[in-house]
């Protein structure tokens, strides 16, 4: 003790981790330069996150499916209201997708605009109670991120992020298989590769692509009942 007061100050454990839903590109790169929090009344008063592994945080998004996630940061800050997170992106974004038959796959960059260098941010509105621990889901969705601008061959880069908290959700998980004859014989084999969708009341929620093992995990849903596609 430094002193005699009896003053403390009630703080909760924060979390941040990344998925990403599967889009049709062989590499989705990006940058974060920096991650911010809102708890205060004052709507411009930012504090920045503590990254694991410092900044910039630089990403493939396309291998964060199948379970896989990146825990960005792994904080303790002041319990009370989160409104907003915000994710700050460099110009530094380029995809990967396939060349022409026989070709070398391509590298695109990735044109982000101004807005979202100087911040996109995420509304929360979570009371953080005292002495609790909170992981934040960012589903990142590519195919709904990146927008083709046509015949320029220009990649315009508009995070589609999707936040939930484990707190309050749950996952699903599961293994793909199918049938195959192996010497007249049939067995289920595990299916890599396969598109996951789970649906709530026929609206699209969330998917994930199962891996070598045909097993498949999708986040960050909120309690009730899904139809798995």
């Amino acid at each position: 003790f430094q002193s005699c007061k009896n003053d403390t100050i009630d703080t909760a454990r924060i979390q941040l981790k990344l998925i990403d839903a599967p889009g049709d590109y062989l590499e989705v790169n990006v940058e974060i330069i920096d991650m911010l929090y809102n708890n205060s009344e004052d709507e411009e008063a930012w504090t920045s996150f503590i990254p694991l592994s410092g900044y910039p945080i630089n990403i493939d998004l396309t291998e964060l499916i199948s379970g896989n996630s990146l825990l960005l940061t792994d904080q303790i800050i002041p319990s009370g209201t989160l409104k907003q997170i915000r994710l700050v992106l460099s110009d530094n974004n380029n995809l990967v997708i396939e060349g022409d038959e026989g070709e070398e796959p391509i590298s695109v960059h990735l044109d982000t605009p101004s807005a979202l260098q100087s911040g996109l941010k995420l509304n929360l509105n979570t009371n953080l109670e005292p002495g609790f621990s909170y992981i934040f889901i960012l589903d990142w969705d590519v195919n709904k991120s990146i927008v083709d601008t046509g015949t320029s061959g220009k990649y315009n880069l508009k995070p589609v992020i999707r936040v939930n908290t484990e707190v309050n959700s749950g996952s699903i998980s599961g293994t793909v298989t199918g049938e195959v004859e192996n010497d007249d014989i049939e067995e289920a084999v595990p299916l890599a590769n396969v598109s996951v969708s789970v649906y709530q009341d026929d609206i699209y929620v969330a998917e994930s692509l199962t891996d070598e093992n045909g097993v498949f995990l999708i986040q960050g849903l909120d309690a009730g009942d899904y139809l798995i596609k």
